[in-house]
């Protein structure tokens, strides 16, 4: 069964998630996103199964470093092409396991996911 996590090498909650995997001998591969980017369908579907509101990192500092004339009228077009300029909005880690996604880490979830 094939695994990717999805993030940013210097995240503390992609690191922490990495390690977690690691550390419980889970065999995975990282999508880096931003050497490798984000792709435009991909996004789409993971907004559309677990909703704008969980993809996008509203509490992040590039959220919240958008001009205010990026954030007004945010559409999920608009925020879907947004991620995709800047996947530092996305939050993270974006976990791919068996047909499923998960967002976020939280180490009783990972637990639960892999049976450990």
């Amino acid at each position: 069964m094939t695994t990717t996590i999805y993030g940013i090498p210097n995240c503390d909650t992609v690191k922490k998630a990495r390690t977690w995997l690691d550390q419980h001998g889970v065999k995975y591969r990282f999508h880096d996103f931003k050497k490798e980017g984000l792709d435009k369908a991909q996004l789409k579907d993971w907004v559309d199964q677990a909703g704008l509101n969980v993809v996008l990192n509203k509490a992040g500092t590039t959220y919240r470093a958008l001009p205010d004339a990026e954030k007004e009228g945010l559409t999920e077009a608009k925020a879907r092409k947004l991620m995709v300029e800047n996947p530092s909005l996305v939050k993270r880690p974006v976990l791919e396991h068996g047909g499923r996604l998960f967002i976020g880490f939280k180490p009783d979830e990972y637990a639960v996911i892999f049976k450990k």
